[in-house]
């Protein structure tokens, strides 16, 4: 336990040493998008789902942010329930390729995709939809990773290199710190950076929200008095645009 905590410690404060200044730019594409009226659109695949979830409908955070999943290809593109569950469906390109028809999309929204290695044909797919439909892109990958391996998407891109803004989360080649014996490797640590880098963003969008005069749209914890009232008026501007969970 001490071994990980200091190990990934060292990841945590390699992430915030060289990654703020990205971290500081995409805060500023998000902010304009937000000043005018668009939506973040964010999305991961496998335990990147967790990134998307720390931004979208959470206490604490900001209200236009959609959290988008290939999961909601059953709901909205008639997708067997069973194909979208399946864990092949992060290497589905035509999944990839269909996931954008399932949301309300506006000229002015940015998109931000977390995917630790940056290689899986469904991500890979979508950021190429996002760039072409000229949205502006931001990644957060393990670029020690994703350099190391092949992609799987027939153009043989990887993630960061579809991006505008490439944030790094400092995560090791295959995700996990500590060696054991037999060479294998224990513990990851993309989440716990991953958080961290989510919150980092919502906090400087926030600043940058309140510099330019507007008031943040965050949302209140249902669990507080006036938290679900206070958050149902500010979802009623982004109506048809933001999915609850």
């Amino acid at each position: 336990m001490e071994l990980f905590r200091q190990e990934s410690a060292k990841r945590v404060d390699r992430m915030i040493q060289t990654q703020s200044a990205a971290i500081r730019q995409a805060a500023r594409i998000f902010a304009d998008c937000l000043e005018n009226n668009g939506v973040i659109q964010t999305f991961g695949t496998g335990h990147s789902r967790a990134f998307a979830m720390e931004l979208a409908d959470r206490a604490g955070g900001l209200v236009p942010v959609n959290k988008m999943d290939l999961e909601h290809l059953a709901l909205h593109a008639n997708w067997p329930l069973e194909k979208v569950m399946s864990p092949e469906i992060e290497r589905d390109l035509e999944a990839g390729k269909a996931l954008l028809s399932c949301y309300q999309i506006e000229p002015q929204d940015t998109f931000l995709i977390s995917s630790n290695s940056g290689v899986n044909k469904a991500v890979i797919e979508c950021a190429q939809q996002i760039k072409e439909r000229g949205h502006t892109l931001v990644a957060v990958t393990s670029l020690e990773h994703t350099k190391q391996v092949d992609s799987r998407h027939p153009s043989g891109k990887k993630l960061y290199e579809l991006a505008d803004i490439v944030i790094d989360n400092c995560g090791p080649f295959g995700d996990a710190l500590l060696t054991l014996p037999g060479g294998i490797q224990a513990c990851s640590t993309s989440s716990i950076t991953g958080a961290l880098i989510a919150q980092m963003l919502t906090a400087e969008i926030i600043g940058l929200l309140l510099d330019k005069g507007i008031v943040p749209p965050v949302l209140i914890s249902n669990n507080v008095p006036g938290g679900i009232e206070h958050d149902e008026k500010l979802f009623q501007q982004y109506a048809g645009r933001v999915q609850l969970h």
